[in-house]
């Protein structure tokens, strides 16, 4: 399954790759196409297919959730400057011992994301009325924090790839120019590009908050349950994937 998502990622990663190499005069334009390839890498593929499908799902039902995306998008901003801050002080030693734990932080996006299916599908409940999109408020507290933890918790799952576009490529450059400090960020910002580009279309088309406004509830739940069974089917791949199951 993982070589399955690898050939895929490689397939739609490689020309950013080497507009990414070829911008390494502009470091900044490099991180961001670092950024994007790093958003098609197999161990955030899934997981900004997930965020897609949740803060659309959100969206489309209430209102277009830009604040949410732009708390989510500060997660793996926070993640990315803090790893870069790290490499920084520590060395070239803080990439072998960050390895060992890499792999157990990506191995909890699956089960996330099957947790987040089975609730919009209503086959689990929580004791306090929770109102439709609120899973990661329930799960990881409320609101803005709660965008903020999902962000921070999907960017945690590093693969082999990740570990390269960023500790090897990314790295060396930002400590080779002044404002390298920057540039971690911008790479982050480039990992989230298909979710700004997923929620810019709705907000663009006008579909932000229509569903429920338009079509009614039923078809705003039928939506619902799509994206839980969407989501609960990515939990699963994930969870094969990167359980080795």
């Amino acid at each position: 399954m993982y070589e399955f998502f690898s050939q895929i990622s490689n397939f739609m990663s490689q020309p950013f790759i080497n507009i990414g190499l070829d911008m390494r005069g502009i470091p900044i334009l490099s991180a961001f196409v670092l950024g994007i390839v790093g958003a098609l890498a197999p161990c955030q593929f899934t997981g900004n297919l997930g965020a897609i499908a949740y803060y659309g799902n959100q969206s489309i039902q209430k209102k277009t959730a830009w604040k949410e995306v732009f708390f989510f998008i500060l997660g793996k901003i926070a993640v990315f400057s803090g790893l870069g801050i790290l490499v920084w002080i520590l060395g070239v030693e803080i990439k072998t011992s960050l390895t060992a734990y890499f792999p157990w932080f990506r191995k909890i996006v699956g089960p996330m994301f099957i947790i987040i299916g089975l609730f919009f599908l209503g086959l689990i409940k929580f004791h306090k009325t929770i109102t439709l999109g609120s899973i990661p408020d329930r799960l990881q507290k409320k609101g803005n924090l709660g965008a903020f933890l999902m962000g921070v918790s999907f960017t945690l799952g590093f693969c082999p790839t990740m570990f390269v576009l960023f500790f090897i490529t990314l790295m060396p450059m930002a400590m080779a120019v002044s404002y390298g400090t920057i540039l971690p960020a911008i790479f982050a910002v480039g990992t989230s590009l298909p979710l700004i580009i997923a929620i810019f279309l709705i907000w663009y088309l006008g579909l932000g908050g229509r569903l429920l406004k338009k079509k009614g509830r039923r078809l705003g739940n039928i939506v619902q349950k799509a994206t839980g069974l969407l989501m609960f089917v990515l939990g699963i791949l994930d969870t094969i994937t990167y359980w080795s199951l």
